[in-house]
């Protein structure tokens, strides 16, 4: 474990054919090629495979979507959305990449680190 408790090069892994109901928090990354429904927080990396299907608001500090999610997905850096993925709902982050043939419908913020001046 590093200074801050977190254990460098550890995952969690939800592999293809596992189904989770309820809410995980992982002070580590995070991949899942399962189904997974309800609430899922990260302070690290979310890794959505592409036979993941995840019906959940999400807060992790990175996420790569190769797989379908229904619900809110809020990053402190980037998201990508992979050629065969899906996001239905709000997104925020940093920064934005939605590979050719992703499907997003949904409202999306983007922070750049410039705060609103009134």
């Amino acid at each position: 474990m590093d200074e801050k408790g977190h254990g460098k090069g550890l995952h969690t892994i939800i592999c293809e054919g596992t189904v989770f109901e309820g809410s995980v928090f992982v002070p580590h990354n995070l991949r899942i090629n399962g189904t997974f429904t309800g609430k899922i927080e990260t302070s690290e990396e979310i890794v959505i495979g592409p036979s993941g299907v995840i019906k959940a608001d999400i807060k992790a500090k990175s996420a790569i979507v190769g797989g379908q999610i229904v619900g809110n997905l809020m990053v402190e850096d980037r998201i990508e959305l992979e050629s065969k993925s899906s996001l239905i709902g709000d997104l925020k982050a940093k920064d934005l990449v939605i590979n050719e043939g992703a499907v997003f419908h949904g409202n999306c913020s983007m922070n750049n680190g410039i705060e609103d001046k009134v």
